[in-house]
């Protein structure tokens, strides 16, 4: 299971600048400049909780992980892919399949799951939809 701190650490590695600020509209941000270099905002008066976090900048750092960033200013790009691509990254690292199967199997409930990993019920959600709908390759 991946911790918050090992996710600030792949950040440092990967040299992606994580800093925390306050945001109007969103909890977290993440941008690739023109050089390929990432950084990544999160609003951290807005989060509820460290699992909260944890779920965001496992997120962003999707994104830059798998560069999958979008142009707004392109009527071909499709912001979805992108979400989706990022959201596959942080599923795959925080909620490996290896580890929920036994664990459903066991009959832990969502909340229970939630607390296992230390992510959000909503992102227990996800990690069975795209493992058990979407068929997301391991």
């Amino acid at each position: 299971m991946t911790d918050l701190s090992e996710l600030y650490e792949i950040a440092e590695q990967d040299a992606v600048r994580v800093e925390a600020f306050r945001l109007d509209s969103v909890q977290s941000v993440s941008i690739c400049d023109a050089d390929g270099n990432c950084f990544i905002g999160i609003d951290p008066m807005s989060l509820e909780s460290v699992s909260e976090e944890k779920v965001k900048l496992a997120h962003e750092l999707g994104h830059c992980k798998t560069c999958a960033f979008y142009n707004r200013y392109s009527p071909f790009d499709i912001r979805e892919k992108h979400e989706q691509t990022a959201n596959r990254w942080a599923v795959k690292k925080l909620v490996p399949k290896s580890e929920l199967v036994p664990l459903l199997k066991k009959g832990y409930e969502r909340w229970e799951l939630a607390e296992h990993f230390e992510v959000t019920e909503d992102f227990i959600t996800l990690a069975e939809k795209l493992y058990f709908e979407v068929g997301m390759a391991v």
